[in-house]
């Protein structure tokens, strides 16, 4: 139980609760409020948009979708959270960068966050734990680091990251880059290009990936025989660029390529064989048929 004498909700005994955390009637740091405060802009920005748009800026914003979620499953997620391959690093550096306009935090936050979900999946630990109810695991954990501190502990799971002066210069600096890039669309093009652009771009960007967290951990199909809650769901890979092939992802989290069956739309994964034909993507993994054959459900 929690002890009532303390405002974060949080045990003394270093025990988790089993009850769910109060969400609303907690302490918020500065730092959920932020984050919280970004989020709620962005999707303002979104419902402004059929009074303050042209076609130009709407293209610019589903542009702009595609790039950043393409660099955070090819960067944030494939690359850098798996290591499911190895580019140059004056290839992986632009990627990373890329997607920090993605609004979903700097390379450490993300990735520290993707292997703790990978390494507690459906656990009391698990950060965003779909158990913790559906909108939780879809976007509210992101707005209680205190919580999530408190479930996984600090970022010692990111050492890798931290030994690289280029992402611990994006950690220092991410607020910066942030109000520059607004700054640039407002500049570009007006009050269309923020409400088009970086609104009606930045919530789809949102949802499609916090989907891969909460709906795919609900609804779909399993392929394979984890022992947890992963499910794929076919018709949201076309906007993830193949992220959604979740139960295939948890069954093999280290394989470049998550649509294993050739009518599985891995978008991310093409590009991978691309690179890799050219020999600027190495040490591509993929699951052998031996680990294949051992998860496999029977049909």
């Amino acid at each position: 139980m929690c002890d009532p004498t303390r405002d974060d909700g949080f045990s003394q005994t270093g025990v988790l609760p089993d009850e769910k955390r109060p969400y609303f009637h907690r302490k918020w740091p500065l730092v959920d409020v932020i984050r919280m405060l970004i989020v709620l802009i962005v999707h303002f920005l979104c419902l402004l948009a059929p009074f303050n748009y042209n076609w130009e800026a709407l293209r610019f914003g589903l542009v702009l979708y595609v790039v950043t979620i393409f660099s955070i499953t090819f960067s944030y997620h494939r690359n850098l959270s798996h290591r499911s391959f190895k580019i140059p690093k004056w290839l992986e550096y632009p990627f990373a960068y890329t997607a920090v306009f993605a609004l979903q935090g700097d390379p450490m936050d993300w990735v520290s966050i993707h292997r703790f979900h990978h390494q507690f999946t459906d656990l009391k630990r698990d950060p965003h734990s779909p158990k913790e109810g559906f909108w939780f695991s879809h976007i509210f954990w992101m707005f209680d680091t205190l919580y999530i501190k408190y479930k996984c502990g600090g970022r010692d799971n990111v050492k890798d990251l931290k030994e690289q002066w280029f992402y611990r210069f994006l950690r220092r600096t991410i607020a910066v880059h942030i109000v520059m890039y607004w700054t640039f669309l407002y500049l570009y093009g007006g009050l269309p290009y923020l409400t088009c652009g970086g609104g009606v771009g930045g919530v789809i960007g949102y949802h499609v990936t916090f989907l891969v967290n909460s709906a795919c951990h609900v609804w779909g199909s399993r392929s394979w025989n984890t022992k947890d809650t992963s499910r794929n769901v076919w018709w949201l890979s076309i906007f993830t660029m193949g992220e959604s092939w979740h139960n295939n992802h948890h069954a093999f989290e280290s394989s470049a390529r998550q649509g294993l069956e050739w009518w599985e739309l891995d978008i991310t994964w093409y590009l991978i064989r691309l690179l890799e034909l050219v020999g600027l993507a190495t040490d591509v993994k993929l699951p052998s048929e031996f680990q294949k054959r051992k998860l496999a459900i029977a049909r």
